[in-house]
């Protein structure tokens, strides 16, 4: 089984008088009809051979045909036309004496099929697949005159011109249908709109408007004739040209002074078959020639032309009829044009603020130190904020100098944690807040006053720490249109990894293994210059740092990023990412109950309140650079 490919080009073939003798070429086969016959689950086209021949065939598309060569035959009957009804796909079958020594068979489709050809000693069956197969049979041999077939074949030679009355001629839906199908392509078209109506109006007309709305030159062919009846809103002319022409099986030929020919596609591709083929190489300067070979290869004649790309020299090897490759040469070079360059000037912005305030009052309440010196009454205190003296280091003093001590003094200090409480008499001593304090205090106040036989100590500790930290970062690039440019400034940092299942050559000793990971300021931007000079941008952007991790983990990775698609203007400045991370922790500590107290509360407790603040601002600013010698000498 084959299956038809889908070719751009258009070769047909119409039918002719049959030569007489004395032109036909020295084969000994004979072509005496052509049949449709149905079959289970295909359609068959039986063509009826005497004699030797020799079957080549292609396909061809747009519309979807097999055609089919029978070299070293002469058709012996008249060519009879087709009836014009589909059977089972079949839309039309035309055959002539292409050759002298060749008959060609032209079979129209209604869509690609796979087909499978079957060659005996008597006929040519040409098989395709079908779910319609309830019709009648069809023979050139036993038609009837028909009525002119919905789309006339075209000679071999030197036939006459057709006129031109398709099934979609005078179709506004086959108009719709097409702008529907190249909606994409109509958006980004720059060629002026045109909005226009027109109700069965010659197709003369109809190009002679499209002549004055654009300014080209369009020249209709000798014998095209036909009606058009569409509406155009609001289109590009081009492509509104196009459409008619597609409507009425048409199309259009540039030729060289910008002058347009409107052609039959039969005649254009009849044309394309008798020309001779040319082969030219056509060297690249700005595009790689292997990427230009699909926009090329749709362009050229199918089955005749070629295209290949040789990247040694950056070269095109365009083989196509003469007729055509000056077109294929003026299109490659239409495409091979020096893409603008894009500059593009970044500023990222990081901002880190961290504000911590602590503040927070303890107390020590306990009797005095007379209770030492005198034992006049029991010593009850803590050791803990207050430094009191060592009782065991008591020795009698003279204090007025008479020689006579009179006086206990204390020549040591109890250490911090220890305590003396002496469990006699009516004493009392009070820690609130001991093992809280303020790390590095900027204001540290003590209060003390004695009531009664007690010693009253308070210290008041605050401290508010503000840390601002602003990383700015500005990258510049300059690429090409459509080519990603990246700038990356940072390190690569090493994490080790340590498998424990697994151990070095027996030793015991777990497997460790290091991996690097990229840390920085990274910038990757996409550039496209639009056609009225705008730029769309593909940006990302990304700021990362190492932080040692509070688990065991050992490090985490901190990133920032922002990716976006923006549309700006030349020398325009944008915002393309805005982030704002506000962080607020407030831990309290002190005396049960007594720090929950409104206002009071504060009197028996640390509070500590933390903030912090990250902002993320990315600005860029492109600038397309056209030409840059003139560029960097101009400014």
């Amino acid at each position: 089984m084959k299956r038809i490919a889908a070719l751009a080009a258009a070769l047909v073939v119409a039918a002719a008088p049959t030569l007489p003798a004395s032109a036909r070429g020295a084969g000994d086969g004979e072509v005496r009809g052509v049949s449709v016959l149905p079959a289970a689950g295909k359609v068959s086209v039986v063509i009826d051979l005497r004699g030797a021949v020799q079957v080549q065939d292609f396909t061809l598309a747009n519309p979807a045909r097999l055609v089919l060569d029978l070299e070293g035959a002469r058709l012996t009957s008249p060519a009879v036309l087709y009836d014009g009804q589909n059977r089972g796909g079949i839309k039309n079958i035309r055959y002539a004496q292409f050759r002298p020594d060749v008959v060609r068979v032209v079979i129209d489709l209604d869509a690609a099929k796979d087909y499978h050809i079957d060659k005996g000693d008597a006929q040519v069956t040409v098989s395709f697949g079908a779910d319609r197969t309830a019709f009648d049979a069809w023979s050139s041999q036993y038609a009837a005159t028909p009525t002119p077939p919905a789309q006339p074949p075209v000679a071999g030679g030197d036939a006459p011109a057709a006129t031109v009355t398709t099934p979609m001629a005078g179709n506004p839906a086959a108009v719709d249908q097409f702008l529907a199908m190249h909606h994409a392509e109509a958006e980004q078209s720059q060629a002026p709109r045109i909005t226009v109506q027109w109700d069965k109006a010659d197709i003369a007309d109809v190009a002679a408007g499209f002549s004055a709305f654009s300014g080209r030159t369009i020249v209709v062919g000798k014998g095209i004739t036909g009606t058009v009846s569409a509406e155009i809103k609001n289109q590009p002319w081009d492509l509104a040209f196009q459409a008619i022409l597609e409507s009425q099986g048409l199309a259009w030929q540039p030729l060289p002074g910008g002058i347009i020919n409107v052609v039959n596609k039969a005649d254009l591709a009849r044309a394309d078959s008798t020309v001779p083929v040319e082969t030219r190489l056509v060297r690249i300067n700005y595009a790689k020639a292997s990427a230009l070979v699909p926009s090329l290869v749709s362009m050229v004649a199918k089955g005749r032309g070629s295209v290949v790309a040789d990247t040694a020299h950056n070269a095109l090897v365009i083989t196509d009829v003469q007729s055509r490759i000056d077109q294929d040469v003026s299109f490659i070079q239409a495409l091979d044009v020096r893409t603008p360059q894009v500059s593009i000037q970044a500023k990222i912005i990081f901002v880190d603020r961290t504000d911590a305030e602590d503040m927070g009052i303890k107390y020590d309440l306990g009797t005095g130190s007379g209770c030492l010196l005198t034992g006049a009454h029991p010593c009850q205190f803590f050791n803990q904020l207050v430094q009191r003296p060592d009782p065991s280091t008591l020795k009698p003093v003279d204090t007025n100098g008479d020689g006579v001590p009179d006086a206990v003094v204390a020549t040591g200090t109890l250490p911090a944690d220890q305590t003396v409480v002496d469990l006699g008499g009516n004493a009392l001593s009070a820690l609130g807040n001991a093992s809280q304090e303020v790390i590095n205090p900027a204001l540290q106040l003590i209060f003390s006053t004695a009531v009664g036989n007690f010693n009253l100590t308070s210290f008041v500790e605050a401290l508010q720490t503000v840390q601002l930290a602003d990383l700015q970062a500005e990258p510049s690039v300059t690429t090409s249109d459509n080519h990603a440019a990246e700038v990356l400034v940072g390190a690569k940092v090493p994490f080790r990894t340590i498998d424990v299942s697994s151990t070095a050559n027996g030793s015991g000793v777990p497997t460790a293994t290091v991996t690097f990971e990229q840390t920085g300021i990274d910038m990757k931007v996409t550039p496209h210059v639009t056609a009225n000079r705008q730029i769309l941008m593909e940006v990302h952007a990304e700021n990362s740092s190492v932080q040692t991790a509070p688990v065991d983990i050992g490090y985490t990775i901190q990133t920032q990023q922002a990716d976006n698609q923006i549309l700006v203007n030349d020398g325009e400045t944008a915002v393309i990412g805005g982030l704002t991370v506000t962080s607020v922790t407030v831990s309290k500590s002190g005396i049960p109950f007594l720090v929950d107290l409104p206002i009071l509360g504060k009197l028996f407790g640390f509070t500590t309140q933390s903030e912090e603040r990250r902002d993320l601002l990315i600005l860029i600013t492109p600038h397309i650079i056209d030409d840059l010698t003139t560029s960097s000498t101009g400014n």
